[in-house]
């Protein structure tokens, strides 16, 4: 494991010079400009692993990202040199029943940036599927078009769970995660969002997105933050999104869930953790996890070219390629919101 944190050490602690890659067929070259920094992308830097997944090579890191096309693969026929794309990080490898039906984030084999033995896009110049790059109208930022990939947790989140007109919704975790799922439960018709977090700071920006109520969690149990959402709400939310991935929230998310609602776990936490599930199943709290995203992309570039979602308040830090050790650093001690890198070194713009 020492060997896996010194490679990923190196590799944010000193820049790396690589041949420019050179597009397939149905690939795209792309000059990248801004990589926002994910928790995963720091797990993986201080841990070497995340669950099954484990570093055993030196990784590029990066996959919530932007960029300009330069070149195209010769059967590419929707961008051409010169377009600015959004990245979708998953690609599927083969045609499989997940795909089939519609789920290609599920299938086994497919390629994800930044996941081993993947390598990400935290780097200059960058080739990926043309089919997962998506054109970005003129009035969408590079550092717009790399939030989608959060956007899209919340995207797909708000799906599984069913957010309608009308819905009341506890969101628990006010960090990157559980803001996107604040604004798209919001944009999907949620009369009412409560947010919980142990930060005031984050807690505030979570006001700032759209939350209606807040709660900051100091030394209560589960249950009494369960009854602190249902206090603020009048009633129980029909839906909870569990943002943390920690096993008291998990807990205040079901006792909080009102009977027949949706429980979507979307943080990722132990892999065993105790839970109340017979609370959770006499009172017919339907519990189901996300992975990733699928087909959100579209919807997402649609929501900020409209100007009906608003995702620039999330971007607190901004730093030059060359800095991303401190970039990281940064965001391993909790600091701001969203750290973007800016990998062009003649554009620095959002």
């Amino acid at each position: 494991m020492l060997l896996h944190k010194l490679n990923l050490f190196l590799f944010v602690s000193s820049q790396e010079n690589r041949p420019i890659p050179e597009p397939g067929p149905n690939e795209v070259l792309l000059r990248m400009h801004s990589v926002g920094i994910c928790g995963s992308d720091v797990h993986y830097w201080q841990h070497g692993q995340i669950g099954d997944f484990v570093v055993k090579d030196p990784m590029v890191l990066g996959h919530e990202a932007s960029g300009t096309v330069i070149k195209v693969g010769s059967g590419v026929t929707h961008l051409q040199p010169g377009d600015r794309v959004a990245i979708e990080p998953g690609v599927p490898r083969e045609i499989d029943e997940f795909c089939k039906l519609g789920r290609y984030n599920l299938s086994p084999t497919i390629f994800f940036c930044a996941t081993p033995p993947d390598d990400g896009n935290l780097c200059r110049y960058y080739k990926h599927s043309a089919s997962f790059c998506y054109k970005l109208p003129d009035n969408v930022t590079f550092e717009e078009g790399a939030l989608i990939e959060p956007l899209s947790v919340g995207i797909h989140a708000c799906r599984r769970a069913g957010v309608t007109l009308g819905s009341k919704v506890f969101v628990s975790g006010s960090g990157p995660i559980g803001l996107v799922n604040v604004l798209v439960a919001k944009m999907m018709g949620a009369a009412v969002v409560v947010v919980t977090d142990l930060s005031a700071s984050r807690l505030q920006k979570a006001k700032e997105v759209g939350a209606d109520f807040t709660i900051q969690v100091k030394n209560e149990t589960p249950q009494e933050v369960a009854s602190k959402v249902e206090s603020l709400l009048g009633c129980m939310p029909e839906i909870t999104v569990e943002c943390t991935g920690v096993q008291d929230c998990i807990q205040a998310g079901i006792y909080a869930t009102r009977s027949g609602g949706t429980l979507v776990l979307v943080g990722l936490g132990p892999e065993m953790v105790t839970v109340p599930i017979i609370n959770a199943a006499v009172r017919e709290v339907d519990i189901k996890g996300i992975f990733r995203y699928c087909n959100t992309w579209p919807m997402a570039i649609a929501l900020l070219a409209s100007k009906r979602i608003n995702v620039k308040p999330l971007v607190t830090h901004r730093f030059p390629l060359e800095k991303a050790l401190e970039a990281f650093e940064t965001t391993k001690r909790g600091e701001g919101i969203k750290v973007m890198l800016k990998c062009d070194p003649t554009d620095h713009s959002p």
